[in-house]
């Protein structure tokens, strides 16, 4: 990924990081909690969890887990640090670009995102990395909120993107097929709400 690119993403997270609670603390997170633990119960093995930002998702992860989060904002990552200090398990954080993850190949057993690659600025680039970074039929679990197939919402999203990607995220990436342009094998999409928010359950194809 382009330094002026990376450097133009860490700085509007970092940014973003002192409000970031009180955007996102109170509906979504509050909405989305029954799916999100249900979501984060399949975790075992060595995970990785892109992108931590202030931790909201942590109380959702089971207990007892090896789990390596990263942010690409270091004052994202400052604000998450008491939910990370409170897990009940082995939780390392690093500050970290997806599109340049320093693992070696093949060093996690799953990745989850949340809310993520609606903002990551190479999708399919960073989707690439993830999949690198998996062993052979390692497992991508993604709760993500994308583009819409269905008037009006389509328009909306169309229409909000250009605004909505200056502060934060874009509304209308075509996620799922982001995930298998990056060679990821699709296992189900399940709608959360209506076929905007979802959960997406992909693998990396086995060796050989």
């Amino acid at each position: 990924m382009d330094a002026n690119v990376s450097e133009i993403t860490r700085r509007k997270w970092d940014k973003a990081a002192a409000n970031f609670d009180l955007m996102a603390g109170n509906g979504p997170e509050k909405r989305w909690a029954p799916f999100k633990q249900e979501f984060f119960s399949a975790m075992d093995g060595k995970v990785l969890f892109l992108a931590v930002g202030t931790g909201l998702d942590i109380p959702f992860f089971p207990e007892n887990r090896d789990i390596v989060g990263i942010d690409i904002s270091p004052k994202m990552l400052e604000k998450a640090r008491p939910r990370a200090e409170a897990y009940r398990g082995n939780f390392e954080m690093r500050v970290c670009d997806v599109h340049d993850l320093d693992y070696p190949d093949g060093h996690f057993d799953k990745v989850f995102t949340s809310c993520t690659f609606c903002s990551v600025p190479d999708p399919v680039r960073g989707l690439e990395s993830l999949r690198r970074v998996l062993r052979p039929s390692g497992e991508l679990h993604m709760f993500e909120h994308t583009g819409s197939r269905y008037f009006p919402f389509s328009l909306m999203m169309n229409l909000m993107t250009p605004l909505a990607k200056k502060f934060g995220p874009e509304m209308n990436r075509p996620t799922v097929d982001n995930v298998k342009r990056a060679g990821f094998e699709v296992d189900v999409v399940r709608h959360v709400y209506l076929d905007v928010v979802k959960t997406i359950h992909a693998h990396s194809p086995a060796a050989g």
